[in-house]
């Protein structure tokens, strides 16, 4: 999602992690403090959207935001302004907001997990990115670019990384070659080094279908979290299939 400003320009780049902030944490690492704000603040800190001011701020994992994060971020969205925890000063920043996220945010404002205010405010432009194991054509160009470029790629090696499926995208993939770089040392990556389950040890749990879907949705009051884990499903996994069957809660 691409927050459109026309006045910022090539500014500075700045990304942070929302979704892996601490809640007692996100104010003071997006707005930044004063000292003795909190505990353990010694000095004065300018927080994510300072540093940003009059460039990009990237907002990775926005669906995790907590729902006291997302109005906060919903203010300084509309009227450009903030002040440090601890401060009454009102400051003003100009910067282009891009966020990404592996949640199904239609889904998780039905569900009242994510404000429709902010969904709107934030999607201005959507690039939707399939997950890895629908665009295999990518896989072996993104495991050349994480890879040292002296690092050579076997025929061996690129079978084992298009047979897999990739649950965990490139993420997935990134941590699976930083795993195997570090097991080959100086000789060249072998297959077994990225540590794939073979066939056959996966566990093989049934594919729900709609109707348990609909079910268990309904039985957990759409409580995401609750129900993903009685699917046996990711909240990201569920969410994608809410949306594959055009779920809504009634």
């Amino acid at each position: 999602l691409i927050q459109a400003n026309s006045a910022v320009r090539d500014g500075p780049y700045i990304k942070v992690n929302v979704g892996a902030l601490p809640a007692e944490l996100m104010e003071s690492e997006l707005f930044g403090a004063e000292a003795g704000a909190y505990t353990g603040a010694t000095r004065t800190r300018a927080g994510r959207f300072e540093a940003a001011d009059g460039g990009t701020l990237f907002l990775d994992e926005i669906g995790e935001l907590p729902l006291s994060g997302q109005v906060k971020l919903l203010r300084v969205l509309q009227t450009g302004e903030f002040s440090r925890l601890g401060s009454n000063e009102t400051r003003r920043v100009r910067v282009r907001v891009i966020s990404a996220t592996n949640s199904n945010l239609a889904a998780a404002i039905e569900a009242g997990e994510f404000r429709e205010d902010l969904y709107y405010r934030l999607n201005v432009i959507e690039l939707a990115v399939p997950p890895l194991a629908e665009r295999r054509d990518d896989i072996i160009p993104l495991a050349r670019a994480l890879l040292p470029a002296e690092t050579s790629i076997s025929r061996a090696l690129e079978q084992s990384l298009m047979a897999y499926e990739w649950p965990g995208n490139v993420r997935e993939l990134q941590n699976r070659l930083a795993r195997a770089k570090l097991l080959a040392g100086e000789r060249p990556i072998a297959a077994a080094d990225l540590g794939l389950p073979q066939r056959g040890e996966a566990r093989t749990a049934p594919e729900p279908d709609r109707d348990a879907i609909s079910n268990v949705l309904n039985r957990t009051d759409w409580v995401i979290a609750e129900a993903a884990e009685e699917l046996g499903l990711s909240r990201q996994a569920l969410y994608r299939r809410i949306e594959k069957y055009g779920l809504q809660k009634t």
